[in-house]
This record gives C-alpha cells, structure tokens and sequence, in this order.
C-alpha cells in the first residue's frame, strides 16, 4: 500500500484537511492518479516506507475516511490547487470512504485534474 512526498514527514502532515468546497459541498476527487501517487505500482515509498503507508491507508479506512493526495497538501501543493481526495485510495478503498459514499449518492462528487 501507499503514500508522501520527499519533502514531507509524517509530522509535517495536516491531521484534517478539508477536501469539500465549502460554498458548494462539492468533494474534490482527482480525475486520476497523480504522477507520484503511492497507489502506482513501482512508486518508491512503496519500499521505502511500507509501514508509514499500511498505517495511514488502515487508519483512513477504520476512520471511514480518505487519503487526501499528497500533491494537493498545503505546503506541497502548487499555489490555487486545492486538497482533494487522492484517486488511487478511491479507486481502491473508495466504497469504505464515507465522504466517498455520501458525496456518490447526493451527486456532490467533483473530480479535478491532478496537479502537474
């Protein structure tokens, strides 16, 4: 299983952060996998922190919660790219995901290009 950048640490992660637009309930969801998503076959953290990323990815399904993409965190992201849910953990553990669920079944998901 997957997750992080170079230049983020596990203590560097926001504990919550919001992937819904507030004026519209929209979720944001990536339309596809970014470039470094943990979900890719090959991904280097994939061997480099296996256990970092089983954690987070258990954590986040226990919670019935969801992977934001690492390239759409604050302090990570470009300017103007706003957190959204990373499409490789929605792909993947997307029906465990209550945001996922409850955005699917009131037509408020949004999908969004990943960053470049």
């Amino acid at each position: 299983m997957p997750m992080e950048t170079d230049d983020l640490s596990e203590d560097d992660a926001p504990a919550c952060v919001p992937v819904a637009d507030e004026a519209t309930g929209e979720i944001r969801l990536l339309s596809e996998r970014c470039s470094t998503c943990i979900f890719r076959p090959g991904n280097p953290f994939r061997t480099t922190m296996p256990e970092r990323i089983r954690s987070m990815v258990a954590d986040a399904v226990a919670d019935e919660g969801h992977v934001t993409c690492h390239s759409t965190l604050p302090g990570s992201a470009a300017a103007g790219v706003e957190p959204a849910i990373c499409r490789g953990f929605a792909d993947t553990y997307g029906d465990r995901s209550l945001a996922l669920r409850f955005g699917d079944a009131l037509g408020l998901i949004r999908e969004v290009p990943p960053p470049s």
